[in-house]
């Protein structure tokens, strides 16, 4: 099979209804409808597995993360009502992972929790999983396997757009039906008072971002200045550059929803393959033989 589904979607607590207190409740309301249609257009494409590539799990010098433990479990800690999954990991598919970001020589390391057998190991499953995956598979009967993934900011862009392809070129080897969701909330520094401070360099990456994500044109991801990245506190660079280089040509983007409720901007976005192709290179075609006259 291939990959059928990608998706930009947020992971602040904001998202999810049930982690919020009357007070943030009236917040993000455009994010959490823009991640139940996150959860529908999933549910349609009917992935078996779906990779998500987070920032909040381990971080690892110089190469990219690959969880191989059996099963991933974690809850959001506090909340007004259970924010909790259990899920169990596509380790066949973990492991196709490691050797196609290796191929594609990109520095890898696959990563267990606990039990010394990975298959019976569980790892801890950080926000930025368990966010995205409350709206997509994570609570269906029975619930979507998962990979987790996590990028590297030591790495260069083109490096992110590369494992992405590497990603693609797994699921497709792989027999599964595979969705890819970038993790990723944008600029941080918003306002005065959240924890990074206000820099206007976040809404001058958020606006940036959008106008992309809204043009289709994430393959321009790669010209964003690091250090404007850096001073808006943005969370989502390496892991949309991953989703270019999953997605590439022969897919469809459409923005859904973008809000900054609080010091954080907050998008969700669908990408689909389009009518004319996959997430695979188109054939170069071969010329013609033009009989001499």
């Amino acid at each position: 099979m291939t990959l059928v589904f990608a998706a930009i979607a947020p992971h602040g607590g904001l998202a999810v209804e049930e982690a919020c207190t009357r007070k943030e409740a009236k917040l993000a309301l455009k994010t959490r409808a823009g991640m139940e249609t996150l959860g529908r257009a999933f549910a349609r494409a009917k992935p078996d597995v779906a990779v998500v590539a987070t920032p909040h799990n381990v971080h690892i010098g110089g190469a990219f993360g690959v969880i191989v433990a059996g099963r991933v479990a974690g809850n959001l800690e506090s909340t007004p009502r259970p924010v909790a999954l259990d899920l169990p990991s596509h380790t066949g598919l973990a492991w196709g992972l490691l050797e196609s970001l290796s191929v594609a020589g990109l520095p890898v390391v696959g990563v267990s929790f606990g039990a010394n057998d990975p298959e019976s190991a569980v790892a801890p499953m950080d926000w930025g999983v368990l966010i995205p995956l409350w709206f997509m598979g994570g609570r269906s009967d029975p619930p979507v396997s998962v990979v987790v993934v996590t990028p590297a900011r030591d790495l260069s862009a083109a490096d992110h757009v590369r494992a992405g392809a590497a990603i693609a070129a797994a699921a497709k080897t792989s027999g599964l039906r595979v969705a890819f969701i970038a993790s990723a909330d944008h600029g941080h520094s918003h306002r005065g008072d959240g924890p990074y401070g206000f820099d206007p360099a976040a809404k001058l990456y958020d606006d940036l971002v959008v106008g992309l994500v809204r043009k289709d044109r994430l393959t321009d991801l790669t010209k964003l200045p690091p250090r404007l990245v850096e001073e808006a506190k943005a969370d989502s660079w390496w892991q949309m550059l991953m989703l270019h280089g999953a997605t590439g040509d022969g897919w469809k983007g459409r923005l859904v929803s973008y809000e900054a409720p609080t010091y954080f901007g907050m998008l969700t976005a669908t990408y689909l393959p389009s009518s004319r192709g996959t997430s695979s290179p188109p054939r170069k075609r071969t010329p013609r033989r033009t009989r001499s006259r």
